[in-house]
This record gives structure tokens, sequence and C-alpha cells, in this order.
């Protein structure tokens, strides 16, 4: 089972970690802050520079904690937030699958940090070789999953929508 977790740590880890690099520094394809903060003005995220680096940092920041086993569920808790906002703000009017821009994606990392908070890092893991592994107890795992959740729902809720323009009667 550690093994398990180590590779699914990897891989999503660092999947996250580049996608956020591809926002904030416009690395492995990516449009950079400059790119990135328009869309985000354009999804309601204003001001689009202050979200895009919140999120790309987020992702950067929760895709290495992920990968590294480190502080618990601090990193997954993170991811989760994030995909919670991208798939609410960006993939849900869209669908379900990844063909359409739908919620596919964020769907499997946002599930899969989830899992990963509730399981904790495994043994192969810096909690472990740190001896935090205090930071994955039942508790603490359900505290920092309803922090993620909370924490998409609030950035959610500081996004302005355009207003309809109105129809003169």
């Amino acid at each position: 089972m550690d093994t398990g977790l180590l590779v699914l740590r990897l891989v999503l880890g660092l999947l996250m970690a580049a996608h956020g690099a591809q926002k904030l520094f416009g690395w492995f394809g990516g449009p950079g802050l400059a790119g990135v903060s328009g869309m985000f003005e354009s999804l309601g995220f204003r001001p689009g520079r202050l979200f895009a680096s919140a999120a790309a940092i987020s992702e950067i920041g929760s895709g290495l904690l992920m990968a590294l086993g480190l502080l618990g569920s601090i990193g997954p808790a993170l991811m989760l937030s994030v995909m919670i906002v991208a798939a609410v703000s960006v993939h849900a009017p869209h669908g379900l699958f990844a063909a359409s821009n739908g919620i596919e994606i964020p769907l499997l990392y946002g599930i899969s940090a989830a899992a990963l908070t509730l399981t904790g890092p495994g043994h192969y893991s810096l909690d472990a070789l740190l001896d935090l592994t205090s930071l994955s107890t039942s508790p603490v795992s359900w505290a920092a999953l309803a922090a993620g959740i909370l924490g998409g729902a609030l950035n959610l809720a500081l996004r302005r929508r355009t207003a309809a323009p109105s129809v003169a009667a």
C-alpha cells in the first residue's frame, strides 16, 4: 500500500506542480502569469493577477508537498481547494469529459487529493522520515478536508460575475 501511495503522490503532485509552473512561469508551454491573468479576469476573479498568482502558487505548493509527502494533509487539501474552483468556474459549463473541456480532469485531481487527505502520505514520505505522522491523524485529516472544501467555496464567493445587460422595457 505504501508503494502505491508513493506512486500516486509523485504523479499527482508533480503534474500539479508543473501545471502551476505553466501559469506562474510560462514553463512547459504554459501562458505565464501575464497570459493567465486575463483569463482569471474574464472568469470574474479580480484582480486577475492576484487570483492567478494565488492559484499558481497553490498548485505548485500543493503539488510539491504532496509529492514529498510533507506536512500531512495540507498539500492535498490545497489541491482540492484549487480543483473545486477550476471545476466550477472553468469546466462545469462544458459537461463531464475532458474532450469537451469538462470537469473530468479537475474531478480526478480533486477526488484523488481528497483520498490522499484521508489516507495520509504513507511510509515512503518525509512525514514518516521526520516523524510528522501526527499530521495525518483522522481528526486532522477531516479538518484539512473541510478546510480545502471551504477554501474553494470562499474563493468562488469572491468571484465577481458580470451582470447581464438590462433590457429596457
